[in-house]
C-alpha cells in the first residue's frame, strides 16, 4: 500500500510541470490586442478587442483580457482601427512574356496600400499568374491573394492579345472548357470585336456551368438584356450609362446597322448621344433589374477622372512613378498619344461625362445594386498606379455620396460575396483569413485615414509600416 503514494509523489510534480511548460507554449502565432475593429457589414466599431491569429487564419475576437492570451508577437492596437484587407476587384496583370517580371514587382505596391486581394481582369499573363499565386499561398512571395479570369473572351481579331475569340456556339463552348481546365475564378467577356449574339450567348452557356460572368458590352447589345442572361457584373459604367438612355433601343439599333459600313459606331462615337437622352425614370427601372438579376457593377470612378484629365496634367513627377518598371511606363504611351491629340470640345465632354458618372452610384446604391471598388491599374492604363489608385477610388466613391462604410463594403465583403470567398474572408471573424490592416484612423470618420496605415497582415503574416516601405524600395526604379 506504499507504493502508491510513492507513486503519487513521483508523478503530480511530473503532470504539474507538463501543464506549466503547456501553459507557456504560444498559443497563437499573432496577437493584436485593444483594437477598435470595424465591422464592415454594419459600419460599426467594436471597441478594445482582442483578434488572435494562427495558421494564418483568424481564430479569436473578443473583449480585451486583462492578460493577452499567449502567442509568438503580441501588437498593441490601443487607438488604432483594425479593418479586413483591402480588396481590388479589377486590375490587369499583362503585356506578354517580356513584361511578366515588371508585372511581378507590382505586388508589393498593392499590399503597402492594404490591399490583400486583388480581381484580375483578363490579360495574357495566366501561367505566371498562377504561379505567383502559389508562391504568394507558400510564403515565398510577397503579395495580395489573386484571382483570375485568365484570357478574356472575345470576337475574332479580338484588341487584347490572348484573347479566346469567339464567333459561334461551338467556340464559346470550347473556350469555357478551356478556362475550366484551367480552373479561373470567373469569365472575362471582352466587346472589341465580339457580335452581340456571340456576347449574350457566352453569358447564357457559362450561367449553365454555374461560372460567374463579367463584361464589358458590345454597344450592339443592351445591359438588360445581359442582366437577364444572367451577367454577375458590368465593368466600368459606360455600359450603365448607355441603359439609362430613353433612346437606349434606338442607340443600339443604329449601332447595329453601323457594322456594315466603312465607319461602325463604337462606345465614344455615340456616347454624346446616349448623354443627351439621359433619363431618370429610365435609369430607376434598369437599376431595379440589376438589383433584382444581382448583376453587381465595378464604377471605376478613378481611372475614368485620371484619363479626363490626362491631357492637361503632367505626370512625369508622380512619386509613384519610380516603382513602376520603365516596360511597363512605356505601355502609357498609347493612352497619352490619344488624350494629347483630342479636341477641346471632347476634352470638355469627359469631364461632363465623370460628374454624370458620379451622379450614378448613389442611386445604384439605393437602389440595391451591389457596388464592386475596382482600380482598373496595370500596364496600359496610364498612371493608374496599383495600391493608391483603390485609395482614389474609395475617395472618389464618398465623394459621390456613399458613407464611409459604405465604400469599405464595397473594397471588403462585396468582393468576398461577388467571388463566393464570403465564408472565409472579407470581415473580421474567427474562421475568417487573417488579413487584416491597422490604421491610425478612424476610417469611418474619414475614408481617407485608409492611407494612414500602421500595419498590414496578410494570411497571418505581419508587414510593419517600415517593412512595407522597405519592400517598395526593392522594387524602385530611381
Amino acid at each position: 500500500m506504499k507504493l502508491l503514494p510513492r507513486l503519487l509523489g513521483v508523478t503530480l510534480p511530473l503532470l504539474a510541470a507538463g501543464c506549466a511548460g503547456r501553459q507557456t507554449q504560444p498559443a497563437y502565432d499573432l496577437v493584436i490586442t485593444h483594437a477598435n475593429v470595424v465591422d464592415v457589414e454594419t459600419g460599426r466599431v467594436r471597441p478594445d478587442q482582442t483578434v488572435a491569429v494562427s495558421e494564418g487564419q483568424i481564430r479569436q475576437v473578443a473583449n480585451t483580457s486583462r492578460q493577452a492570451p499567449a502567442a509568438k508577437r503580441v501588437m498593441d492596437g490601443t487607438g488604432k482601427y483594425l479593418i479586413p484587407g483591402l480588396w481590388d476587384m479589377h486590375v490587369h496583370f499583362r503585356g506578354g512574356d517580356s513584361l511578366a517580371a515588371a508585372n511581378r514587382n507590382l505586388l508589393p505596391l498593392y499590399l503597402a496600400h492594404g490591399i490583400t486581394t486583388v480581381r484580375d481582369a483578363g490579360g495574357d499573363l495566366t501561367p505566371s499568374i498562377f504561379a505567383w499565386r502559389e508562391q504568394i499561398r507558400a510564403g515565398r512571395l510577397a503579395g495580395p491573394t489573386i484571382y483570375t479570369s485568365g484570357p478574356k473572351i472575345d470576337g475574332p481579331k479580338a484588341f487584347w492579345a490572348g484573347s479566346l475569340e469567339v464567333e459561334n456556339q461551338a467556340q464559346i463552348d470550347q473556350a469555357l472548357d478551356s478556362l475550366q481546365r484551367l480552373k479561373v475564378d470567373y469569365v472575362k467577356i471582352y466587346e472589341s470585336t465580339i457580335s452581340r449574339e456571340a456576347f449574350l450567348n457566352t453569358i447564357a452557356a457559362a450561367e449553365k456551368r454555374g461560372m460567374t460572368t463579367t463584361g464589358h458590352m458590345p454597344y450592339t447589345a443592351t445591359l438588360r438584356e445581359a442582366s437577364e442572361r444572367g451577367l454577375d457584373a458590368s465593368e466600368h459604367l459606360y455600359y450603365v450609362f448607355k441603359a439609362c438612355s430613353s433612346k437606349e433601343d434606338s442607340i443600339t439599333a443604329a449601332v447595329q446597322r453601323s457594322l456594315s459600313t466603312p465607319k461602325p459606331l463604337g462606345l465614344f462615337a455615340v456616347l454624346p448621344a446616349v448623354y443627351r437622352t439621359y433619363d431618370a425614370a429610365t435609369a430607376a427601372r434598369l437599376y431595379r433589374t440589376l438589383a433584382q438579376h444581382k448583376t453587381a457593377v465595378v464604377p471605376t470612378l478613378y481611372i475614368q477622372k485620371l484619363l479626363a484629365e490626362l491631357p492637361e496634367t503632367d505626370h512625369s513627377r508622380d512619386t509613384l512613378l519610380a516603382y513602376i518598371d520603365p516596360k511597363i511606363q512605356a505601355t502609357y504611351a498609347r493612352r497619352l498619344a490619344g488624350a494629347q491629340a483630342q479636341s477641346a470640345a471632347t476634352r470638355a465632354f469627359n469631364k461632363q461625362l465623370g460628374a454624370k458618372f458620379m451622379t450614378l452610384v448613389p442611386a445604384l446604391q439605393q437602389a440595391g445594386v451591389t457596388l464592386l471598388a475596382g482600380s482598373d491599374s496595370g500596364a496600359s492604363n496610364s498612371y493608374v498606379y496599383p495600391g493608391t489608385s483603390l485609395l482614389g477610388e474609395l475617395e472618389l466613391l464618398v465623394q459621390a455620396g456613399l458613407t464611409p462604410a459604405q465604400a469599405l463594403q464595397a473594397a471588403t465583403i462585396n468582393g468576398a460575396r461577388f467571388l463566393k470567398a464570403d465564408q472565409h474572408a472579407g470581415t473580421i471573424r474567427a474562421g475568417k483569413d487573417a488579413d487584416l490592416v491597422l490604421l491610425n484612423q478612424n476610417p469611418l470618420v474619414d475614408i481617407r485615414n485608409l492611407r494612414q496605415i500602421n500595419a498590414v497582415v496578410t494570411r497571418g503574416r505581419v508587414y510593419t509600416a517600415a517593412e512595407l516601405r522597405q519592400m517598395l524600395q526593392a522594387v524602385k526604379h530611381r
